[in-house]
């Protein structure tokens, strides 16, 4: 059977910024391109799909409908290509700018629990 979405997403619906990008392209995608799977829920479970909840949190991962995994800024171009924003995902693809987005991503990702409030032990640990 094949997939009826061009991109899933794995996303942590408990990262409010992440919740609001999220309502946001729920709301765009009209044709239903996207499925949305987040790894927050009680019922997730990173296994099923050969991943753990420690890799998933550790940066934003996606999926094809071919099955081939992505990960990062790739990601978003795949989200936001799919709800018609393509000359967007194309001035991302620009030499300088890709290296500048997926810099501000890193940087992001790896600070995204103390950025959100949301910080424990763990980002105590040095990394």
């Amino acid at each position: 059977m094949a997939a009826q979405h061009d991109v899933e997403v794995f996303f942590d619906g408990e990262c409010p910024l992440c919740a609001r990008e999220i309502r946001m392209l729920r709301r765009l995608d009209r044709a239903g391109r996207i499925r949305f799977t987040d790894i927050a829920a009680p019922e997730f479970d990173a296994a099923s799909i050969g991943s753990t909840q420690e890799a998933l949190m550790r940066r934003i991962q996606g999926r094809l409908s071919d099955g081939t995994w992505i990960e990062g800024v790739e990601v978003f171009r795949r989200l936001y290509g799919a709800v018609g924003f393509g000359a967007l995902v194309a001035m991302s693809r620009l030499p300088g700018v890709r290296q500048a987005l997926d810099f501000g991503y890193e940087r992001f990702a790896a600070n995204r629990l103390r950025l959100t409030g949301r910080c424990s032990e763990a980002c105590a640990t040095p990394g």
